[in-house]
């Protein structure tokens, strides 16, 4: 990979509401551009439950919007009509307007905007003040104006996207674009080989960063009722600002299995590739558990998250909980079958395994010029 010299400038947050999987696949990607010679800055909104303290801790300079909590006269960008429009914190004329003033100090080759509240009129008024322009989304529901877009949704085509870009917009969608970190390609092999000869010792825990609605919580009270081997340990792994871990480690002391709460980890591939089973949330960690071909029961917990289940269903890589009000009921029948079933284990690994490479972030690399 040849050596990237150039500013990058990311527009991306994280809050209680909207979870943190948007700033750490943005993180992934600036942390191998850095690698490779470029100067990445962050603009973010300091909404509760954002992780600007995360992203300067990995090196990186963050440039602070202000969050104001909306009184009952304001709604914010309704006029757009965009599905997500309560997630910006203002309107995208205010945003843009403070973003203008950061970047006129910036001179950024690339804007690299991962929001799902914004959308070309945010990108037009921004123009002047970026050389090129880079879009990550997965829904393909609103207008763009931009150079570069990535959709690294299993499934997701070009032509999703052709009533919302220009025919100059290079878009680059599937799977085999997933950011994932290093790390998840260098124990891509040592995972799958371990999992030729399957056992169930380990099972994995993870609902997000922040877990607003505590599904957490609900799966270990309906692991209660499955035939989960007793000399299986549990590792449940949670964001800093979840709102419920508290109540998840007092749960964690009562468990018929051994059970720790792990918070902020930065280890999360190699806990994956050690884990034998995961119980984990259709969001951007669908893709981690895919590359290491960890066999998971997978929980949609927002609408935007039901087009992965799907996709990732169809291909035999999951089994699938629609709904939060499916774990106590489903949950222990799913997990059962799991639990008896070493031949679908490995069937089910298999398959996760032919979806992801784990090469995503350096085909990404190679359209961003300078």
């Amino acid at each position: 990979m040849s050596r990237l010299a150039g500013k990058i400038t990311f527009r991306v947050d994280a809050s209680l509401q909207m979870g943190t999987g948007h700033v750490m696949r943005c993180l992934t990607l600036a942390n191998v551009l850095k690698h490779q010679g470029s100067e990445c800055h962050f603009i973010c909104r300091e909404h509760p439950g954002n992780l600007i303290g995360h992203i300067r801790n990995q090196g990186f300079e963050v440039h602070i919007l202000p969050f104001e909590v909306p009184t009952t006269q304001q709604a914010y960008n309704t006029e757009t009509g965009l599905a997500h429009a309560g997630w910006l914190g203002a309107t995208q004329q205010q945003d843009a307007a403070e973003c203008s003033t950061i970047l006129n100090q910036l001179t950024t080759h690339w804007l690299i905007v991962d929001h799902y509240a914004l959308d070309a009129y945010w990108e037009m008024a921004l123009k002047p003040d970026y050389q090129k322009l880079m879009v990550i989304d997965d829904l393909a529901d609103r207008p763009h104006c931009c150079d570069l877009l990535l959709d690294q949704t299993f499934g997701r085509d070009a032509k999703d996207y052709a009533p919302w870009t220009h025919a100059a917009c290079t878009l680059l969608c599937g799977s085999r674009y997933s950011l994932l970190r290093p790390d998840f390609a260098a124990l891509r092999e040592y995972s799958l080989k371990r999992r030729e000869q399957p056992q169930l010792q380990h099972l994995l825990i993870t609902m997000g960063g922040v877990d607003k609605d505590n599904a957490t919580g609900q799966i270990l009270e309906a692991l209660k009722a499955t035939t989960l081997p007793q000399e299986c340990r549990i590792s449940v792994v949670m964001g800093s600002t979840a709102p419920w871990l508290t109540e998840i480690r007092q749960l964690a002391t009562h468990m018929p299995w051994p059970t720790e709460v792990k918070v902020g980890i930065s280890d999360m591939a190699q806990l994956m590739a050690d884990s034998d089973l995961a119980i984990g949330a259709a969001g951007a960690t669908s893709w981690e558990r895919c590359c290491l071909g960890l066999p998971t029961i997978m929980l949609v917990l927002a609408d935007n998250q039901r087009k992965i289940a799907q996709t990732l269903a169809l291909a035999n890589a999951v089994y699938v909980l629609h709904d939060p009000q499916e774990i106590t009921d489903r949950l222990p029948e799913l997990l059962n079958k799991l639990v008896e079933s070493a031949t679908q284990r490995i069937s089910m690994s298999q398959a996760a395994a032919r979806i992801v490479d784990g090469n995503g972030v350096a085909r990404v690399i190679q359209h961003l010029e300078f």
